[in-house]
Formats: C-alpha cells, sequence, structure tokens
C-alpha cells in the first residue's frame, strides 16, 4: 500500500498543478474581459469534453431530478462558487483566493453537523475555530482595504462546500448526469444572461484559452480520481494544499505578487487546521461520513466539476 500512497500522492500533486494552471489562464484573461464572460465561455467550451464522459453513463433516465429541492439548491451552490471563485481568481493575488478557499474542509465540518447528522468533537471543533482565526490574518482587517473578490472567495468556499455537503447527503440516490448537467446548465444559462449586461467582444487566442481552462478542468478532475483510486484519502487529501506553492510560484514569476508575511502564517494556521480535520476524519469511528477528506478545496464550477461525480460516471466499479 505504500507504493500506492505514493502514486496518490504524486498523481494529486500533479492534479494540483494543472488546478493552479487553470486558474492562472482564469486570472489572466480576467485582466482584459469581465470574469462572468470568462466563465460563460469556459461553460461552453466544456459541452462536447463533458458529452464524452456523460455518453459513460450506464443509468437509463431523464434529467428530472428524484430529489428536486436538493439538486436545485445543489445547483444553486454550483452557480455561485463558479462566478464567485471566477471573480476572486481575477481580482486578487492568487495566493489570498487560495488561502480562502482552503476554508472548505472547515465549512463542510461546521455544516456536517445540520445536514449529515456528524458528530463534531472537542479536538474538530478546536480546529474549525483555529483555522477560521487564519482567514482573519489574511484578511487582516484594518490592516489593508478589503475588496469584493475577497467576499467573492468567502462566498465560493461557502457554496462549494454546502455543494460536497449536499453530494454525500444525496448518495447514489440522484444520478450521476443529474448532479453534473444541471449545475452546467445552471452556469451556462446564469452566465450567459450577464453577457447582456457587461459584453465585450474575444480575440480568437483568448477565446481558446477559455478551452484550455475547460481542458485542463476535467483532465485534472480524472487525475483526482485515479489518486483517491491508488491510496489512501488521508494521504491523499493533504496534498491539496500543494495549490499554495503553485500560487506562490505564479503569482511571483506571472503577475508579480509578492508573498507578504500575514498570507504566509494565516494560510498555515488554515492549512494546519485543514490537515488536522483530515487525519481525524481519517481515523476509524471519528467520522461516519468522512466528507472533509474527499473533497477538493476549490470552488466547484464546470469547467472543474466534482471529482466524486465523475468517478460514478466514469471509473468501472471493480
Amino acid at each position: 500500500m505504500a507504493s500506492g500512497n505514493v502514486r496518490g500522492a504524486l498523481l494529486q500533486l500533479a492534479a494540483m498543478g494543472l488546478y493552479a494552471t487553470h486558474d492562472v489562464v482564469i486570472k489572466s484573461l480576467g485582466a482584459t474581459y469581465p470574469a462572468l464572460q470568462i466563465l460563460f465561455f469556459a461553460s461552453l467550451l466544456s459541452f462536447p469534453l463533458v458529452s464524452i464522459v456523460l455518453m459513460r453513463d450506464p443509468q437509463p433516465g431523464t434529467l428530472r431530478p428524484n430529489n428536486m429541492g436538493w439538486v436545485i439548491l445543489r445547483t444553486a451552490c454550483a452557480v455561485v462558487a463558479g462566478m464567485a471563485g471566477f471573480y476572486a481568481f481575477s481580482n486578487l493575488p492568487l495566493t489570498q483566493v487560495y488561502a480562502i478557499l482552503f476554508t472548505t474542509p472547515l465549512l463542510i465540518t461546521i455544516l456536517s453537523i445540520p445536514l449529515l447528522g456528524e458528530r463534531v468533537g472537542l479536538h474538530r471543533w478546536a480546529a474549525v475555530v483555529v483555522g477560521l482565526s487564519g482567514v482573519l490574518i489574511v484578511l487582516r482587517p484594518g490592516g489593508q482595504d478589503l475588496q469584493l473578490g475577497h467576499a467573492a472567495a468567502m462566498a465560493g468556499a461557502v457554496a462549494s462546500a454546502l455543494a460536497a455537503i449536499i453530494i454525500r447527503k444525496l448518495g447514489r440516490r440522484e444520478r450521476p448526469m443529474v448532479l453534473m448537467m444541471w449545475p452546467m446548465l445552471g452556469n451556462f444559462f446564469a452566465t450567459g444572461a450577464a453577457l447582456t449586461i457587461n459584453y465585450q467582444p474575444m480575440e480568437l487566442q483568448h477565446l481558446a484559452m477559455t478551452g484550455i481552462i475547460a481542458g485542463l478542468g476535467l483532465i485534472a478532475g480524472f487525475l483526482v480520481i485515479l489518486a483517491y483510486r491508488a491510496g489512501e484519502a488521508a494521504i491523499v487529501a493533504p496534498m491539496q494544499y500543494s495549490q499554495i506553492l503553485w500560487a506562490t510560484g505564479y503569482g511571483w514569476f506571472l503577475f508579480g505578487e509578492a508573498l507578504d508575511l500575514p498570507t504566509i502564517a494565516g494560510a498555515s494556521v488554515i492549512i494546519g487546521s485543514g490537515i488536522y480535520i483530515v487525519w481525524r476524519e481519517g481515523r476509524g469511528g471519528v467520522s461516519a461520513n468522512r466528507p472533509a477528506t474527499t473533497t477538493r478545496l476549490r470552488a466547484e464550477v464546470v469547467t472543474a466539476p466534482k471529482s466524486t461525480i465523475l468517478q460514478r460516471l466514469w471509473i468501472p466499479r471493480r
């Protein structure tokens, strides 16, 4: 199993590198175009790629959900997470966006209590409190001008956490095609409507870059699937925090972003708390559902769908 854990960790590291590159392309285009316009075209160009995946769905049926209320709520969360995530990456330093999105496991731990009936002990509660204090260190209210991008990143983390909880709550009571297509259509129509308010004609090479966003998100999703199949979740999941290293390198080299001490300190606190929660969930008998262990630490968007849904569609059962 040791070799499997190494392979899983390496696959996860590669996936996080692709996700970080996915976000760099978003940020590059965000300097010229509205964030929602970028999301619209990335969503549009995702349809052919995702259609190939959806063709493998072995379950017959329509797109009508069995659990209409929960699917609508998850779709709304995915739309908010996508819009907020693209806006945050377009307007904030990469490291700050990642530091805020890293609160996702902490928020999942909180939401798992009312929605999954989880019993969270003193240790995990302490990790949540400490981790959320790390957000204040990153944001340092009064020490920097808080922007709409900071609120967007936090909204993306909350929406993504709630979407992950809903996936766990629904289990296999809903077809993967429904869970994948509804957020795709929701993002497509919501961002398409936004184009009527603010649209800027795109050059051909920039339009092609939105296709790169779609491709990178889907490829990274499959690497995450392979990583979790190769190694233990408690080993694979913490590798997601390597995104902060990619963000630091990309931010310095491509955008001239300096990494300040409060961001380093706050991100370290958040990451430490998240790893502790993952470790606690990985212990037998501590968590019945383990929603934080299997989630991705980023806002869910149509160009980077939940790997758990992709797994149910693409990877055959053994």
